[in-house]
């Protein structure tokens, strides 16, 4: 087998991530300020109900001096709920507690405002009695009986009288894509403190107005709330004169109608417009790609073109419960367009990598069959390509940098890809953290560039062609995916989760780099062994436990860790910089959505759609009644 040198396969225009070869040493395990691994230690609620109560008290009194211009981030959070946890001179343990007290005062107002029936209601399952509930699971969710047995039938009886929408549910993943449905405009939340957690990543950092009633402990068995904190805010309503907190949800809303309500619009049909030539075969890729490009996927990239043409553009500060605002065509298509060239990457890395499912459903290829799934992204990036061209209202001068933009980001993506497969094919076992980080940010830095840079452009805001854009993109691309490379061990035989299927597969990870370059002379030879199939008779499971031993030994996660962080701070260090509050604002929502840790799932939670992989069983966390939402 012949060798293939990584530099060979790595274009000579693409450099190294900033403060490379700083990334390429041995990174020692830092611990970064405000960052935790494990968090399990700082959840504690206070025992008795004067204790929360005072709690409570004191975390209203300090929220009344935070700034309220703007959604706070994980990290500002928790320093405010230290601050106060200082003042009232308690321990770390109640670090939880206080980062959802001060959420609270810091939205309530802003929550109260909102009518009945634009907020829901979300109850956990564990409130339910364990033992002798009538209600079961079904796919809406718990079917909660009114019998009276237990609170949830009381908090789900007079919110519906009032409006609301009720969800009876286990966990949070889709609460984030109801409320950008148009549907919701603010959360009233009974949770234990590790689904709040997850909240406050996905929720409150989008500028979602909410309230959260904390349950006494994480133990979903007959577990008890604070029922008189339910009743404080469920039916009081009190609207303000204004709303001052800056929300995403607003554009998040605009990038939804965009693949939905408008979609037809702006993209018109040609093989398919005709109803009775739907089903020909000259009509059938562009019906599969329509359907592929419109349906599916966190529509993030679209998003952050939008979100980056409205700040840099001047227009109004939107907040939670604005309209939805009206885009120009221009700028709707060239979202569009980047998804497109997004959704034709991915039909064709399914096919190269042979995934089996993609959106919860079968991938393209599976479906349709290889020649027809190539075909069907091919023609993705021409639907890309004719979204810019027909957007008649656009400078051409814009129109051209925004598309010359997009090929050299699917250039660089494919380089990327290529530089992976041909590893691959001969694999160079002296590969560094380095050359991983390389390849990392030709896959996935240029797309993040691409949406970006769009939105700067379109609104020719000095921005667009900084060097500044192009290293944030670079260092956020790198770490999102270094957290994809842990993510992908965080499965376990419990949760019935595969993990090291990336390692397994032979990809040239940065795990695998930093476990080849200070593993022994037998460890590298075990981790060749296993790679190059030696082992293949021996069980998927075993071969994975003996890839974890060796990187456990050479601590590979943390210092994957570290390296995420490192590259999270330089481009924490670019937004700094910044002078322009709208377009820093909207980098700091970017780094903390993008690269944001995610907890394990566990069996009976959704798998995120963008894996793959489909859900274990129907999900459970939907409305009750679909008509409702």
């Amino acid at each position: 087998m012949s060798i293939v040198p990584i530099s060979e396969v790595l274009p000579a225009d693409v450099e190294a991530p900033s403060g490379g070869a700083d990334l390429a040493d041995d990174p020692k395990p830092i611990r970064r300020k405000g960052k935790r691994r494990s968090t399990s230690h700082l959840k504690a609620v206070p025992e008795s109900l004067e204790q929360r109560e005072s709690f409570k008290q004191a975390a209203e009194e300090f929220a009344t001096g935070l700034d309220k211009s703007r959604a706070f981030n994980k990290n500002e959070l928790e320093t405010h709920s230290r601050t106060l946890l200082n003042q009232m001179g308690l321990p770390e343990k109640f670090l939880g507690f206080a980062m959802v007290m001060i959420g609270n005062f810091f939205w309530k107002q802003q929550f109260l405002a909102i009518p009945f029936d634009r907020r829901m209601l979300l109850l956990p399952h564990c409130l339910k009695h364990a033992e002798g509930c009538p209600a079961e699971y079904s796919e809406f969710g718990l079917d909660c009986e009114r019998c009276g047995a237990c609170s949830i039938a009381d908090y789900k009886v007079r919110a519906e009288q009032l409006g609301y929408r009720v969800l009876v549910a286990e966990g949070s993943p889709v609460v984030l894509k109801i409320i950008v449905s148009g549907h919701i405009d603010g959360i009233l939340g009974v949770a234990c403190l590790n689904v709040l957690e997850k909240a406050i990543d996905k929720i409150l950092i989008a500028g979602v107005p909410s309230y959260a009633v904390p349950l006494h402990s994480g133990d979903c068995m007959n577990t008890t709330l604070d029922e008189a904190w339910v009743w404080d805010v469920l039916d009081k309503y009190e609207p303000l004169p204004e709303k001052p907190t800056a929300s995403y949800v607003p554009l998040m809303r605009a990038s939804t109608r965009t693949f939905e309500t408008d979609f037809e619009r702006l993209l018109p049909r040609i093989r398919t417009k005709d109803a009775a030539k739907q089903d020909s075969p000259v009509a059938f890729t562009e019906s599969v790609a329509y359907d592929w490009l419109a349906n599916g996927g966190k529509r993030f990239r679209p998003f952050i073109t939008l979100a980056a043409w409205h700040a840099a553009s001047g227009t109004d500060i939107l907040t939670a419960g604005d309209p939805t605002p009206d885009l120009p065509d221009s700028v709707a298509k060239v979202a569009m367009a980047i998804e497109a060239f997004h959704k034709a990457s991915l039909v064709h890395d399914d096919i190269q990598d042979d995934d089996k499912f993609r959106y919860g459903r079968d991938t393209l290829h599976r479906e349709h069959g290889i020649g027809q799934a190539i075909n069907i992204g091919d023609h993705l990036i021409g639907i890309g390509y004719r979204l810019i061209h027909s957007s008649r209202d656009l400078d051409p001068e814009i129109a051209l940098d925004i598309a010359d933009s997009m090929s050299t980001a699917h250039i660089r993506l494919c380089d990327g890809q290529g530089a992976e497969m041909s590893w691959q094919k001969s694999p160079d076992w002296n590969i560094t953290p380095l050359d991983a980080l390389q390849i990392y940010s030709l896959k996935t830095s240029p797309a993040f560039h691409a949406a970006l840079y769009a939105g700067l452009r379109l609104a020719n805001h000095e921005l667009a062609p900084s060097t500044e854009v192009a290293s944030f993109c670079r260092h956020v691309g790198v770490a999102f995916q270094i957290l994809n490379d842990l993510k992908d061990w965080q499965g376990d035989r419990d949760n019935k989760l595969k993990s090291g299927q990336d390692a397994l597969s032979l990809r040239p990870t940065v795990l695998l780099a930093l476990a080849l370059k200070d593993a022994d002379c037998e460890q590298r030879q075990v981790l060749q062994d296993v790679l190059s199939g030696k082992f293949d008779d021996l069980p998927e499971e075993v071969r994975v436990d003996r890839l974890r031993g060796i990187f456990d030994s050479c601590d590979v996660f943390e210092k994957a860790e570290t390296l995420v962080e490192r590259s999270q701070e330089r481009a924490e260090a670019i937004v700094a910089d910044i002078k322009d509050e709208r377009i820093q604002a909207l980098l700091q929502f970017f780094i903390e959505t993008v690269l944001v840790r995610e907890t394990p799932p566990t069996a009976a939670e959704h798998l995120d759609p963008d894996s793959g992989d489909p859900p274990p069983r129907p999900p459970v966390f939907v409305p009750l009644s679909v008509d409702s939402i």
